[in-house]
């Protein structure tokens, strides 16, 4: 054998010889994995593996039309990124979920006006093959453009008021509130208050209804304050929140139950021996902040690899579709 047969790449052909498929399985595989089955995958994955078969996107991309890459679009200003860890995690869960694909992603920002024109044109030209849409709020208009445009997007949590026009990745929101309401309850709360996120955000919004479902009679709306699931909103929202008798907070993210913390300690109170806390998330600062904050874990490696999944299939042409997932109480020492 020559040198340059020796140094020949492994080819289509040659993985789905060796994975006992046919070709255009094997496409469907490195496209994304649609309408495979489980061990049909995982035959073409091991062939990969086996003879080190490497994609080339820039062919792939002139014969297919097709840019090779997802947009990781964030509605919030760039500072979030950093500040709340929720997005991280779903950053770097996208990232894994795109690298075991050979694929790219790209993260773009929309937090003003500008960025959003930008981002806009650029998602127009057709620079990315999809876009997967982070922390959407009512009254964004590009949410609109992204319709308008045509382009393949799935969301994370429910775009209000387009829910039936864009796929879906979201937790149950109205179930996890009752579940963590039903928890501060059992504790023998009866003044419980809580910290919402804002209204036109699905957290915001379908929270407060699984809160308000669960307290029932118990539920008192001079006890709910808005906030933005900022650390200080947090604060803000605990300080006017202690000028009535409340035993126990529930805050929409561990942010704001960090921050509702810290204005009940500077206010001479207890946590949880004088009023209990419990937040949302779980994304690691429930679990190293002192106390411990009881909350809801949200499935953050799930939601990364199911919007990267059902983004690629509505890019290979499904209809958009809905994926609820579970979350779970973790009782620490809040609450």
């Amino acid at each position: 054998m020559s040198d340059v047969s020796a140094k020949r790449k492994p080819t289509i052909r040659q993985i789905a010889a060796q994975a006992g498929v046919s070709r255009s399985t094997v496409s469907r595989v490195i496209n994304g994995g649609h309408w495979v089955s489980p061990d049909a995958r995982q035959a073409v994955e091991e062939a990969i593996l086996a003879t080190g078969y490497t994609a080339n996107h820039h062919a792939r991309s002139l014969a297919t039309g097709r840019a090779g890459s997802l947009a990781f679009l964030l509605t919030e200003p760039q500072q979030l990124l950093f500040d709340d860890p929720t997005f991280a995690l779903l950053l770097r869960g996208a990232a894994e979920a795109l690298a075991q694909r050979a694929m790219t992603l790209v993260l773009l920002v929309a937090g003003t006006p500008a960025e959003r024109e930008s981002v806009a044109q650029f998602l127009s030209a057709g620079h990315v093959d999809g876009v997967m849409l982070i922390s959407s709020h009512e009254s964004d208009p590009l949410l609109d453009q992204l319709i308008e445009v045509g382009i393949p997007t799935v969301c994370c949590g429910l775009p209000l008021g387009h829910e039936r026009e864009l796929s879906t990745i979201s937790v149950d929101e109205v179930a996890s509130a009752r579940t963590m309401a039903a928890h501060l309850m059992a504790q023998g709360h009866r003044r419980i208050g809580m910290i919402t996120g804002p209204d036109d955000t699905p957290g915001g919004r379908y929270r407060l209804v699984g809160f308000r479902e669960e307290l029932g009679a118990l539920y008192d709306e001079a006890l709910v304050e808005v906030g933005d699931y900022s650390y200080e909103s947090g604060q803000a929202a605990m300080t006017r929140m202690l000028e009535h008798d409340v035993d126990a907070v529930f805050a929409a993210s561990d942010r704001m139950a960090a921050g509702a913390i810290a204005a009940a300690r500077r206010a001479g109170r207890r946590v949880p021996e004088d009023i209990a806390i419990a937040g949302f998330d779980d994304s690691g600062l429930a679990a190293t902040h002192e106390p411990p904050i009881t909350t809801m874990r949200q499935p953050w490696d799930q939601i990364s690899a199911q919007m990267v999944a059902v983004l690629l299939e509505v890019i290979a042409g499904a209809s958009p579709r809905s994926v609820i997932l579970d979350t779970e109480l973790v009782v620490r020492e809040s609450a």
